[in-house]
């Protein structure tokens, strides 16, 4: 499915975007959550392991043949398309950023999230629109990026008043 092909049905929804993923276990994880809470995702390439990773399939379980997804060649094919579908980029980070229960989300938003091992660089930093922290206790440094997803995923439906009933 081209990324083009879904613009439209994404426009008024939600969409999970990873920038180079490197844990195929996450990924398949957020791939479920979409499936399961009815958003689309962005998967940008090069991944830090094979798309066909057992590990993937085993946390996506059959839900990967119905997520809406979309695999992005590299940041720039990602940003190309992005800019022809409109949609706002919130990065999800532990740098300098909005706390979650400040945030405001509208239909559209992209919610991205950085790869496990390094983040998002600052290229990335740059370009979002919104940049947003999830709350954690004093001296934490993260937690795993499926479960910043499902966080951040499920906190915007109920914002917008779009959990499935």
């Amino acid at each position: 499915m081209g990324a083009i092909s879904q613009i439209s049905k994404e426009k008024t929804g939600l969409r999970l975007a990873l920038f180079e993923p490197d844990i195929p276990q996450n990924a398949g994880a957020i791939l479920r959550l979409a499936a399961c809470l009815g958003a689309g995702v962005d998967l940008i390439e090069p991944f830090g392991f094979l798309w066909d990773d057992k590990k993937l399939r085993r946390a996506g379980m059959d839900y990967l043949d119905r997520v809406q997804l979309t695999r992005h060649a590299s940041w720039s094919a990602f940003e190309a398309w992005r800019g022809a579908s409109g949609g706002r980029l919130v990065l999800f980070t532990t740098k300098g950023a909005i706390s979650l229960p400040q945030a405001r989300f509208v239909p559209g938003d992209i919610l991205l999230f950085g790869s496990e091992s390094r983040g998002a660089p600052d290229s990335v930093h740059q370009v979002a629109r919104l940049r947003v922290s999830i709350p954690l206790l004093a001296g934490e440094r993260s937690i795993n990026v499926a479960q910043a997803a499902a966080i951040g995923l499920y906190t915007a439906l109920a914002q917008l008043d779009r959990l499935p009933a």
